[in-house]
Order: C-alpha cells, then sequence, then structure tokens
C-alpha cells in the first residue's frame, strides 16, 4: 500500500484491503443493503483530504466536459410511433449535464490512485458477490466525473453496465438528491412500474443525499433512477467506477456520442455485444 493511498481512502474506517473482522462487518452491511434494494452507501470513505484532492483534479478538467442538452427517455432510444402514447419509451424528458471522459484522468491522479488501490476491486466484488466481475472496458467510460451546475440534472434512467460505483465528490450549494426505484426490472423490463415512476404514482421510490466522501454501490441496470435539478454556482461532481459480468464490453456507438461527444474505434468494433438484452 502506497503512502498517498491512505491519505486519499479513509481505511481506518474502511479496511478494505485487509481480511478481518472489520473488513467481513463492512461487508456484510452493504451486502444486506445490496440485497434489500440494490443500492448501499459507505459514508465518509474518502478522507478530508481525499475530497480536496480529487474536487482539485475535476476542477482542472471541468473544461473537457461534454455539456449535451436533449430530450431523452429512460433507455435513450428514438421515439417510436408505433407505441401507445403513454408507453415508457415514448415518455422524453429534458436532459442536461456533463460527463469528463475517463481518458482526462491520468494514471497517477487521484481519482484514478483510488480506482487502482490494490483492494478496491476485489472489495467491490466482494459487496455485490458477482463471480462474473470485470472493470467496464471502455476507454471513455471506466471512470468518469459527471459534471452538473445550476438547472442540469439527469431524468430517469437505466444505466447501460450492470453495477455502478459512484463517489460524491462535491455538492451543488442545493438540489441534487438522487431518487431511485430499486430493482424494478430484474425478469423483464416492467413497463408498468416504470410507467408508475415516471407518471408519479409509484410507491418505490427512494432518495438519498449523499456527502462529498460518500461511496456508493448502485445496480444502475436494473433499478430506475434520476438527479434532481440543481441550485447555486457550486457545480456538483460525482465520480463512476463501472462494472460489468462480461470482459471487454464497451458503450453502444450511439449513447457513447451522446454522453461523451465522440466515439473510438474500439465502440463500432464491438457494437452489439452484449451479454443481456433488455433495451439499452
Amino acid at each position: 500500500m502506497q503512502e498517498c493511498d491512505a491519505e486519499l481512502i479513509n481505511l481506518a474506517a474502511y479496511p478494505i484491503h485487509q481480511n478481518g473482522p472489520k473488513r467481513g462487518a463492512v461487508l456484510a452491511r452493504v451486502r444486506k443493503d445490496l440485497e434489500r434494494d440494490g443500492c448501499a452507501v459507505l459514508k465518509g470513505f474518502l478522507t478530508p483530504a481525499g475530497v480536496a484532492a480529487l474536487t482539485a483534479e475535476a476542477d482542472s478538467v471541468a473544461d473537457k466536459g461534454h455539456q449535451s442538452f436533449s430530450k431523452t427517455n429512460a433507455y435513450f432510444t428514438q421515439d417510436d410511433p408505433g407505441l401507445p402514447p403513454d408507453d415508457p419509451r415514448r415518455q422524453f424528458y429534458d436532459r442536461s449535464n456533463a460527463f469528463i471522459p475517463a481518458d482526462n484522468f491520468a494514471s497517477q491522479g487521484p481519482l484514478r490512485t483510488v480506482h487502482d488501490f490494490q483492494g478496491f476491486d476485489r472489495f467491490i466484488q466482494d459487496c455485490l458477490q458477482e463471480e462474473k466481475f470485470h472493470r467496464y472496458a471502455d476507454p471513455l467510460a471506466d471512470v468518469i466525473v459527471n459534471m452538473a451546475s445550476e438547472g442540469n440534472g439527469f431524468p430517469w434512467h437505466f444505466d447501460t453496465n450492470n453495477f455502478t460505483v459512484t463517489l460524491a465528490i462535491q455538492n451543488a450549494e442545493a438540489g441534487g438528491a438522487f431518487e431511485y426505484a430499486p430493482k424494478i426490472r430484474q425478469h423483464d423490463e416492467n413497463f408498468t412500474e416504470v410507467r408508475r415512476v415516471l407518471n408519479g404514482t409509484s410507491d418505490k421510490v427512494r432518495v438519498l443525499h449523499l456527502e462529498p466522501g460518500d461511496l456508493q454501490l448502485f445496480c444502475g441496470r436494473y433499478s430506475l433512477h434520476r438527479v434532481a435539478p440543481l441550485k447555486g454556482n457550486r457545480p456538483r461532481y460525482v465520480a463512476i467506477f463501472s462494472y460489468v459480468e462480461e470482459p471487454g464490453m464497451v458503450g453502444s456507438p450511439e449513447r457513447t456520442r451522446q454522453l461523451y461527444g465522440r466515439t473510438l474505434p474500439i465502440h463500432l468494433e464491438r457494437a452489439g455485444q452484449r451479454a443481456d438484452s433488455y433495451i439499452d
């Protein structure tokens, strides 16, 4: 373990690199939360110095973020006039925020230092209890920062990748709550419940208020979720680490272009290679 790792990660509270009772207790709590609703939060996973370092790094590459404004449905697909008007796939909402792509973060920088810490991936895998567990192979999306400012938000959607790990870095002055409907997509698309979430009649929606330094594990491919609009001059930064069930998976060319403003040859080469048949 390098000294800089201990400066960034709160290893006293979360000894993720050392087997023992303390790590086991953290795992037990996280697994219980994931089993219940597909979401778990490790409060204060970063040290104050870690929060400061990741904030400074995000500030330094903020101009690399791809800002986009569009109308999207929960699946990032085009409108299909052949479907009924109330079908969730025909419900479109304003989306406005920015993603700083993964290739802007240096290998020795604080964000990748956390991601590459010797116990990080194995701890996440142990939390999720997944035998098939791989880092997202997308060179633009394996570890990114979501950047949003006043008025921005991210409407209801499902993630492309199976599991997402997020790290709160900086909050806006107000707003930005994380809202989600746990595990409503498991055996099929469950359009009936998706429709209830979209029209505000679902009783399954939970609300989280994350603080800088909090680590969140979330099964975003199966749980509909959104980020509420923000208020104030301070931007919201959230790092996103992505994991999938199959090696070599990358985003579709269409969605990659939407989120990052560009694609790479690998996105075209591996288009359509997914482990499930869910709508992207």
